[in-house]
């Protein structure tokens, strides 16, 4: 059996307030599920659960829920236009973390990070 279906994405926050706020800005998304500990958003074919950290220690048992710290993901949407959506990214006041830039494997990219620093990048197609 081979995995397929990517479904949900649970990101852990600290501020869920901020998150939300965030990806209410960001993304074209839309609200499947609210509650005092998390946000559920459907955004394109995926969904993208926020959860407050200090709830999420049942999800990853026996392992632990770590701080934010160094990277260890990069979630990537596809956009038509990088320097578009990095123009809409500065006019929200998100800054960018690197780009754009032109990379050897055919793509024009950016990235930047949410409040929690999960890190996110667009990318398009390089022409």
């Amino acid at each position: 059996m081979r995995l397929r279906d990517l479904d949900t994405i649970t990101l852990f926050v600290e501020d869920l307030t901020a998150a939300r706020r965030f990806y209410a800005d960001v993304f074209d998304s839309r609200e499947l599920y609210s509650d005092d500990v998390s946000t559920a958003l459907s955004i394109g074919n995926v969904t993208v659960n926020l959860l407050q950290a200090d709830r999420a220690e049942e999800l990853v048992t026996p392992g632990e829920v770590g701080a934010p710290g160094p990277a260890r993901c990069l979630l990537t949407v596809q956009v038509a236009d990088t320097d578009a959506v990095c123009a809409e990214l500065a006019r929200l006041g998100v800054p960018l973390r690197n780009g754009p830039q032109d990379r050897p494997w055919g793509v024009r990219t950016a990235a930047f990070a949410d409040p929690a620093g999960h890190l996110w990048e667009v990318a398009a197609p390089l022409a």
